[in-house]
């Protein structure tokens, strides 16, 4: 078996289909879900998934280990349920991965944002970058929150990019900072980083000015501004809460 794709679920029913048909060129296809409640399961088997159930745990390099644990193919893709893998970028991806001359361990996927019927090409979601395709055995994901596949050896950039199309109201947006700002926190406390009266109020609209003006998120129009308000905002709870996790209150 040459290629594996991990993808992690959790009530993704409106996604699942759209995601694993960009996948079919993909020898296994394995869903690691999070106790979903909406059908999703049922939805990835009909699909031809091998699914798994298991709770995350507030740790989403646990889940991905999981997920690598279970592939069997010689290369592992990971992809979340609200990506798409475009053509072109299919076509790079089986190209690399049946080379047996390739001499690189992982490769890096540009991302490009799609919010509420715009593409972003500014600010919080610019350039973004994200290690997805590797050997298996090439290493571990690490970080339980906006974690990252360490890989031990060379790694290169591919050319074409991946679609993203997160937070389909601005209802689920902020339901999604209230919960990665916790997670964030908890993070930051165990990797011995403290919070403060200073970084509650000078980060947050500090982090606003950084992307809505310096990144020229206004250029993205309102979809850019709500983009910069509601990350201004992810950045003041995760430092809020760390703060209360530092006293145990």
């Amino acid at each position: 078996m040459n290629l594996t794709v991990v993808v992690l679920t959790k009530n993704e029913k409106k996604n699942i289909k759209e995601c694993l048909d960009s996948l079919n060129f993909c020898d296994e296809t394995i869903v690691v879900d999070d106790n979903s409640s909406d059908g999703t399961t049922d939805l990835a088997k009909k699909l031809g998934a091998k699914v798994y159930e298991r709770k995350l745990g507030k740790n989403f390099a646990a889940q991905r280990n999981f997920g690598l644990d279970k592939a069997r193919g010689k290369w592992v893709l990971f992809i979340d349920a609200d990506e798409r893998v475009t053509e072109n970028l299919r076509n790079e991806i089986v190209q690399i991965t049946n080379d047996p001359l390739v001499n690189y361990l992982g490769f890096y996927f540009k991302r490009t944002d799609y919010m509420w019927g715009k593409k972003l090409k500014h600010g919080e979601t610019a350039n973004i970058k994200l290690l997805r395709l590797a050997r298996r055995k090439a290493g571990k994901w690490k970080r339980k929150v906006h974690e990252v596949w360490e890989v031990g050896g060379r790694t290169r950039e591919l050319k074409n990019t991946l679609m993203h199309y997160p937070h389909p109201t601005l209802a689920d947006f902020l339901t999604s900072v209230n919960i990665m700002s916790g997670l964030h926190a908890r993070a930051n406390l165990e990797e011995g980083k403290n919070s403060s009266l200073i970084k509650i109020i000078v980060w947050p609209p500090g982090h606003f000015i950084y992307n809505y003006i310096l990144r020229l998120g206004f250029l993205d129009g309102i979809q850019g501004f709500v983009i910069a308000l509601v990350m201004s905002f992810h950045s003041y709870l995760a430092w809020s809460k760390l703060w209360f996790l530092q006293r145990k209150i």
